[in-house]
């Protein structure tokens, strides 16, 4: 079973183009890796130093993407693992365990270069960033083995792999004066795929944009609803283009400064955030081009989350549909449902079925996305403007036959669904996700 059928469901994933979706997480680990885990304590604790960092590495170890690799000897142990577009290589021995990651090399090292370096490290609490005797720039980490244990390097490998993956194309990006190294293991999308992305991209930040200058009046009068719109387009563009580098930072840099605890009133974050959208608007297309690529992953940056917490979340937003569909604001009514599944993705490690019904809900609502992706599902006819209702039940019943074996009693109430607009069908969907049975098999 491929990663595309392990975590979405969706059935014919022979058929399935491989675009990848959403942020990567560690949250789905087998039984095999926390017996991986369970055995590197043990191993810690026997004093069985090499032997424990094996298993260690084994519990890191996703099959599904081959994202760690390790050679033990008589000497010790020599590892490498994978994060996003960095590699990170590592040895251990009886003595000691060290780190790092290359990431750039500086052509000329000028202040604010260094500066950005300095403050950096401040933020750090295992790894630290160092230029080596070739002014190659590396985030590194280091400790005696005797205080290496699984959950310090754990922490530690992630803070370094997690800053080594951002700061090279951020860097990039505002320094010219530096070329990115140890990147030969990234794998390029097709150009096709850039094109569709970078087009979808576009047509999201200019309605958005373009919707706020045209609606001074609603900034002042109802920010909250501009917010759902700002942030649903946030989210989106993150989940389905999943960008790396500039634009990912961007989003993200969207999300902390619209919930930001500050002094700042909510028409003043719109427009905060439309200042964002704008700055990526203008960016020339070469340069998402260049952020555009295939990266495999150790590490996730969402915390994990139960079904329960999904649940909550759409009933503390859900029902703030309501007072726009009655005043005639429809697309701030669709934003709303927009937003949550948006959010879940962006923030969580979700359930895997609640992960597989947001997709879905993706791919119902991006109808020609998907379709100038390559993909043949028609849930929704552009041209008639309705509903294909046996496909999204099949879909959604696909979702179930997929992970029955691990949640026996997922019972989607399909028969809820209402078809009879977008916002009616977005709400009944979304109800129909918060009703479901996700309880897990022991």
């Amino acid at each position: 079973m491929n990663i595309f059928s392990r975590l979405f469901g969706t059935g014919k994933e022979e058929e399935a183009p491989k675009v990848h979706f959403g942020r990567y997480t560690d949250a789905y680990k087998t039984t095999d890796q926390y017996d991986a885990w369970d055995e590197s304590q043990e191993l810690f604790e026997s004093e069985k130093y090499i032997d424990a960092y094996a298993s260690f590495l084994d519990y890191l170890n996703d099959d599904s993407v081959g994202n760690v690799r390790y050679e033990k000897s008589a000497d010790g142990i020599k590892f490498e693992f994978f994060q996003g577009s960095k590699k990170i290589v590592g040895v251990a021995n009886q003595k000691q365990v060290v780190v790092e990651a290359k990431i750039a090399r500086a052509n000329q090292l000028d202040a604010a270069f260094m500066e950005r370096l300095i403050r950096r490290n401040f933020d750090l609490k295992y790894a630290r960033f160092a230029l080596d005797e070739s002014d190659v720039l590396t985030i590194k980490f280091d400790t005696y083995t005797l205080d290496g244990s699984p959950y310090k390097l754990y922490y530690a490998l992630k803070e370094l792999a997690t800053n080594a993956d951002k700061q090279d194309d951020l860097l990039e990006d505002e320094f010219q004066n530096i070329t990115l190294v140890g990147v030969d293991h990234l794998k390029s999308i097709s150009e096709k795929e850039k094109e569709v992305k970078h087009a979808f991209f576009t047509k999201k930040v200019k309605a958005v944009v373009n919707m706020i200058s045209d609606n001074g009046k609603t900034v002042e009068e109802y920010p909250g609803g501009l917010g759902y719109h700002l942030l649903n387009a946030a989210y989106r563009l993150d989940y389905l283009i999943r960008p790396e580098g500039f634009m990912m930072e961007s989003l993200e840099r969207i999300h902390r400064l619209y919930f930001s605890k500050d002094d700042q009133t909510m028409a003043e974050k719109v427009a905060m955030v439309r200042s964002e959208f704008q700055t990526l608007l203008e960016r020339p297309a070469e340069d998402y081009y260049r952020e555009m690529y295939i990266t495999t992953s150790t590490f996730g940056i969402t915390n994990p989350a139960s079904h329960d917490r999904v649940r909550s979340f759409i009933d503390g937003e859900l029902g703030n549909m309501k007072w726009f569909r009655q005043n005639g604001y429809l697309d701030t009514a669709l934003a709303v449902p927009g937003y949550i599944v948006g959010y879940c993705l962006f923030n969580y490690a979700i359930p895997l079925p609640d992960r597989a019904f947001f997709h879905l809900y993706y791919q119902i609502m991006e109808p020609a996305y998907f379709r100038d992706l390559g993909f043949s599902e028609t849930y929704f006819d552009t041209k008639k403007e309705t509903f294909n209702k046996k496909e999204i039940r099949r879909a959604i019943r696909n979702i179930v036959k997929t992970h029955r074996q691990k949640f026996p009693k997922l019972n989607p109430e399909i028969n809820s669904l209402d078809f009879t607009d977008a916002a009616g069908f977005a709400k009944s969907y979304l109800l129909m996700v918060r009703n479901v049975n996700m309880m897990k098999l022991q």
